[in-house]
């Protein structure tokens, strides 16, 4: 059962900057490697990923370089901030946070993993 879309799209921001946490990456790679680390839960689009990553870049958590891919091709690639991996850091204890309060209520109160 795929998860619901809304459930994604709070996040998406969070996984990319996670990605680039990882390493630099031009826009067609974020795409390839979100969908193939998820198993293609998150199949992100061209038209929602390039909103995103501008949005981040105005905000600060991400700037953004041109470089030659091959003789004819530059690529524009994508570096996570300072202030990107700070709010990376808080998004990542957030959700910690989050799943482990459904993972309680689903699992009778119990912690997640502990039987």
């Amino acid at each position: 059962m795929a998860p619901e879309k809304g459930l994604a799209a709070g996040n998406t921001a969070t996984l990319i900057l996670k990605l680039l946490e990882e390493q630099d990456m031009y826009g067609y790679q974020m795409i390839e490697t979100l969908a193939k680390r998820s198993d293609n839960t998150f199949n992100l689009k061209a038209g929602t990923l390039y909103p995103l990553l501008h949005g981040l870049e105005n905000k600060g958590m991400v700037e953004s370089y041109e470089e030659k891919a091959d003789s004819e091709r530059v690529r524009k690639y994508y570096r996570i901030t300072p202030k990107g991996k700070k709010l990376l850091q808080e998004k990542c204890m957030e959700w910690a946070a989050y799943s482990s309060a459904v993972n309680k209520v689903l699992n009778g109160g119990l912690r997640y993993g502990i039987v």
